[in-house]
């Protein structure tokens, strides 16, 4: 497993317009206590939409994890954005962003819409910004913050005037899909080549499961790839299969646990 990002290659967000090419060959991640994901074969071209479907405990956001290069797997070979996987992890961090991912990227249910989005853009200034950006004056970055936010709740469909008290709302008085386009719009906000999105489906209605997919196919078709983790993919998507293996559910709560602490 990498966490850290130690490697220099000039790969920022937002550097290329297309989305990341993903390929993997017999790719695999094992933990302490056995295999979180084993045999994962698919090949997904720029802008596609990939929806990892499988069982609780099949190590679906493990894969999810070592696709964005937040987690190094232990087997198999797999490229991503031009980038071999295993060998340059932190490049493939730099043009993917993570939707939410329970224990990792996870919204903080006390901040409001409006306090999670200021923090983004203040970090999205802090380390994606180039130095010409920094220079300018305050009120020329206030509006180049806003513009990116507007950009981005506007790809993720959320109508912040609808919400109970607009921006104002808290986390926790979110409903779930109102959360999923509140995490897909921080996501976008670095400008990734590819996002990466947990539990897609989990407790959603038929209609609001619709609407989330609608979501991130739009997101596919602007040009961004799209990794979804899901109880059931949809038609059209590129579906992965996760599949218990012998302590699967073990190997994967372990290598989860180590991401989360880092």
């Amino acid at each position: 497993m990498d966490t850290g990002d130690r490697e220099t290659e000039d790969s920022g967000h937002g550097e290329d317009p297309h989305g990341a090419a993903v390929a993997a060959a017999g790719l695999g991640l094992r933990g302490p206590r056995g295999w979180a994901f084993r045999d994962v074969r698919f090949d997904a071209g720029p802008g596609a939409l990939v929806a990892v479907e499988g069982p609780s405990g099949s190590g679906r956001t493990c894969l999810l994890l070592a696709l964005t290069g937040r987690m190094r797997p232990t087997e198999g070979e797999a490229e991503v954005g031009g980038f071999p996987l295993r060998k340059k992890p932190a490049a493939v961090r730099r043009f993917s962003s993570l939707g939410p991912v329970p224990g990792v990227s996870e919204l903080d249910p006390a901040l409001t819409v409006a306090e999670h989005l200021r923090e983004r853009a203040l970090l999205q200034r802090r380390y994606n910004g180039s130095l010409r950006a920094l220079l300018r004056p305050r009120a020329e970055r206030t509006a180049a913050a806003r513009a990116r936010i507007e950009a981005a709740l506007d790809a993720a469909g959320l109508d912040t005037g609808a919400l109970p008290k607009a921006e104002r709302t808290s986390v926790r008085d979110l409903e779930r899909l109102e959360a999923l386009r509140l995490s897909v719009a921080l996501a976008l906000m670095d400008g990734p080549r590819l996002l990466a999105v947990d539990d897609a489906d989990l407790k959603l209605s038929d209609a609001e499961r619709a609407d989330a997919w609608k979501l991130l196919r739009s997101v596919a078709d602007s040009g961004v790839t799209t990794l979804a983790v899901c109880g059931q993919a949809p038609e059209g998507a590129i579906t992965v299969r996760t599949r218990l293996h012998s302590r699967t559910k073990e190997g994967a709560a372990d290598a989860l646990a180590e991401t989360g602490r880092a």
